[in-house]
């Protein structure tokens, strides 16, 4: 079997489902998911009128967006069905495909004056109707792809921002770090992918950190699975916990690291001790998570961090970009890191 990288459902999930027998549809859709493999600058004019009569023009990075529909094959990318300048078009998952590649880009561009993911306007792409009853969404280095689900465990994953935001996220780290996708630095890969998932949503929505969920992937089980979601980043490990896919795997502090071969490492399973330390910063802070928090999440990615960085190296890059916020925002970082064991606690060093 061949997992895809970059999934936004953890290839040990899919596992687990394609041997239920509770829901027998969904199993076999997990098994053909698991077996399938993965296989120029847009701008705004706005014109107005300054107090002297003067015509003002402010040209404003936007995003260029095309949606393709694979019509339920496997070959990418399908056919054009709405490109940028489109009004909606009648399948609901084409235009939450192309609203939510809208909002990535809206986060990026006002949070971290970033255009695009590769920071100098490149189109944004996706496929949907990806497969028959294919139960995952992925980021294929050059696009998002969406899977249908399988409708008896998995709703259609463009339902879900949160999603949408995360698989973007690996384009962002794809253009700037580059974290091997393996072990730590994978896990680190997939908790940056998560953040930024998780800020898409909130960004949209307008919530403060005390007001979000931080759930990822809310919305794409069905109601017939005992979850929330994929994945919690306030509260690893409790995402779900149902009879016949078991329970949410990841750990909260690192005495719980999982030393594991699947999964390349971990990646989707240990990314869950990062995820609550930007959880636990972002709440520390207070406001807008993707303000300080974010900000110093994403200038610690774009520090000239090295592709094989650890936990310990990412906790330290924002340290440093925190430094320039004041001692309060750096200890509710520093406080984050050794709440989840990275850092060790200056009382524990004490106490030595």
């Amino acid at each position: 079997m061949i997992e895809r990288v970059h999934g936004i459902v953890p290839g040990y999930l899919l596992a687990r489902l394609a041997e239920s027998g509770r829901f027998p549809h969904a199993a076999e859709a997990a098994r053909q998911t698991l077996i399938a493999g993965r296989p120029v600058f847009h701008s705004t004019l706005e014109l107005s009128i300054d107090e002297s009569g003067a015509l003002i023009a402010e040209v404003t990075a936007a995003p260029t967006r095309t949606i393709h529909d694979a019509q339920n094959t496997e070959r990418l990318p399908g056919v054009i069905v709405r490109e940028e300048d489109d009004p909606p078009v009648a399948d609901t998952t084409v235009n939450e495909a192309f609203d939510g590649l809208g909002a990535t880009f809206q986060l990026l561009l006002e949070a971290f004056e970033r255009n695009s993911l590769d920071g100098a306007g490149a189109p944004l792409l996706a496929t949907v109707h990806y497969g028959e009853d294919y139960d995952n969404a992925f980021w294929d280095g050059t696009r998002m792809v969406f899977g249908d689900g399988d409708g008896e465990v998995f709703r259609g994953f463009t339902r879900s921002l949160s999603v949408i935001g995360h698989e973007l996220g690996h384009g962002v780290i794809q253009a700037t770090a580059n974290l091997e996708y393996r072990g730590h630095s994978g896990a680190l890969n997939e908790s940056i992918a998560d953040v930024l998932g998780a800020l898409t949503e909130q960004h949209l929505r307008g919530q403060t950190a005390d007001e979000a969920s931080w759930l990822i992937g809310e919305g794409i089980f069905t109601d017939a699975v005992q979850g929330r979601a994929l994945r919690s980043m306030l509260e690893p490990g409790t995402a779900y916990d149902d009879d016949e896919l078991g329970k949410d795997p990841q750990p909260a502090h690192m005495r719980d690291y999982v030393d594991t071969q699947e999964d390349n490492g971990g990646v989707h399973i240990n990314s869950g001790i990062p995820n609550r330390a930007f959880a636990l910063t972002a709440r520390s802070l207070g406001g807008n998570a993707w303000e300080d928090a974010g900000r110093i999440w994403y200038r610690a990615l774009t520090s000239g961090l090295s592709a094989e960085a650890g936990f310990e190296d990412f906790a330290q890059a924002t340290l440093a970009a925190a430094g320039d916020l004041g001692f309060d925002v750096e200890k509710a970082v520093h406080d984050a890191w050794a709440a989840v064991g990275v850092i060790e606690d200056a009382e524990r060093r004490r106490e030595r």
